[in-house]
C-alpha cells in the first residue's frame, strides 16, 4: 500500500512541511529510514538521526524544530508517538479488511454470519455457530458447535475453539490459540487409577480480549472459565477450568493460573509465573516474574520470589542470602572463639 505525505497528515490531522505529493510505502526506524518508507521522532535522544536520515516522511512534534537542514518531509502533530501508533492502527485495518469466503472452507448450514465477513480457506464452521459483523477469521480455523463470536473479532491461523465457546466485541485471538479444552480434572478410584471427569462448561472473553500466540484457555468443569473485559494475555499462557480474571488485568508469557483461581481487575502478572488453584488475588496487584503465588493475595499488593513474598521484604532479605556464605564464615569464627 502507498500513502502520499498529505493523505497521512489528514488521518492524523496533521501539517505537511515540505513534499505533499511524496509517497512511502514501508515503515522504518529513524535510523534506518530509506526512501520510500515512513518514520517518526518523538524521543529527543533520536534527534540526531533527524539529520541523516533517508526516510522519506518523518512524523514530529509540532512543537520540533530543526537546528540544520532537513531532507524528510516532515508531518508534525501534537503527539508523534502517539499518532505514529494510530497510523500503525489504521494500516493494520486496511491491511487485514478481508471479506469473503474462500475455498475450500466447512460451513455448517445452521451457522450464520453478519457483514464484511471474511473466512479463510481450510476453515470450519460447527453446527449453530452464531458470528456477528466485520469478523476476519484467517485459514485453517477450527469453530466448534454452538460458539458465539460477537462483532469486530479477528481470529488468526491456526487457533482452535472448542463447542459452547463465547467471544465478545472487539477480541483478538492469536495463532495456535486453544479456547475450550477439557480441564485437567481426573479423580483417582480406588485401584488408584485416575478417571477423568466430565468437563461440561465453557469460556467466556468479555469484549477487548486479546489472547497471544500459543495461549491455551481451558473450559469450565461446570459453569464458566471466565476472562473480563479488557484482559490481555502474552504467548503461550495456561488458563486452567474455570479461573476468572478481573478487568484490565494483563499477564505475560508462560504464566501458568491453576483450577479456580480468581484473579481481580488491573493485575500486572510478569512472566513465567505460576499461580495455585483455588486462591483468590485481589485488585491492583503486581507480581513479579517467576513468582510463586500460593496464598490469598490482597489489594496492592506487590510480590515477587517462590513462595512469593512482599516486593519490599523480598529486596531486603535477598541483599542478606547474597551475603549468606560470609555471614555463615562469621558465625562459625564466632563459635570457634567460644
Amino acid at each position: 500500500m502507498v500513502f502520499t505525505a498529505g493523505q497521512i497528515a489528514g488521518i492524523l490531522e496533521g501539517e505537511v512541511e515540505g513534499n505533499p505529493e511524496i509517497a512511502v510505502h514501508k515503515l522504518a526506524k529513524i535510523e534506518e529510514g530509506e526512501k520510500g518508507s515512513l518514520t517518526f521522532l518523538a524521543n529527543p535522544k533520536y534527534t540526531s538521526f533527524i539529520y541523516t536520515t533517508k526516510a522519506s516522511i518523518t512524523i514530529v512534534n509540532k512543537d520540533f524544530i530543526p537546528e540544520q537542514n532537513v531532507e524528510t518531509t516532515l508531518i508534525k502533530v501534537e503527539d508523534a508517538y502517539e499518532s505514529f501508533s494510530k497510523l500503525l492502527e489504521y494500516y493494520n485495518q486496511v491491511k487485514s479488511n478481508k471479506t469473503g469466503i474462500e475455498k475450500p472452507v466447512y460451513q455448517s448450514d445452521t451457522a450464520t454470519y453478519g457483514a464484511n465477513f471474511y473466512l479463510g480457506a481450510f476453515s470450519y464452521l460447527g453446527n449453530n455457530v452464531k458470528i456477528g459483523d466485520n469478523v476476519k477469521i484467517y485459514p485453517n480455523v477450527y469453530i466448534g458447535d454452538n460458539v458465539t463470536i460477537a462483532d469486530n473479532v479477528i481470529i488468526f491461523a491456526g487457533a482452535k475453539i472448542y463447542s459452547e465457546s463465547i467471544i465478545g466485541n472487539n477480541c483478538v485471538v492469536h495463532s495456535g490459540v486453544i479456547i475450550g479444552a477439557d480441564g485437567f480434572g481426573f479423580t483417582p478410584d480406588k485401584n488408584g487409577e485416575f478417571k477423568k471427569v466430565p468437563q461440561t462448561g465453557n469460556v467466556v472473553l468479555e469484549e477487548n480480549v486479546d489472547v497471544g500466540a500459543g495461549t491455551t484457555i481451558d473450559r469450565a468443569t461446570l459453569g464458566s472459565t471466565i476472562l473480563r473485559k479488557g484482559v490481555k494475555l502474552d504467548n503461550q499462557i495456561q488458563i486452567a477450568h474455570n479461573v476468572e480474571i478481573g478487568e484490565h488485568t494483563v499477564i505475560a508469557a508462560q504464566t501458568g493460573i491453576a483450577g479456580s483461581a480468581k484473579i481481580g481487575k488491573r493485575c500486572m502478572i510478569g512472566g513465567q509465573v505460576g499461580i495455585v488453584g483455588h486462591i483468590t488475588i485481589g485488585d491492583n496487584v503486581k507480581i513479579q516474574a517467576q513468582s510463586g503465588i500460593g496464598r490469598n493475595v490482597k489489594d496492592n499488593e506487590v510480590l515477587q520470589g517462590s513462595p512469593a513474598l512482599n516486593y519490599g521484604d523480598y529486596n531486603k532479605s535477598y541483599v542478606h542470602f547474597k551475603n549468606l556464605p560470609r555471614i555463615v564464615n562469621r558465625i562459625d569464627q564466632l563459635e570457634k572463639r567460644d
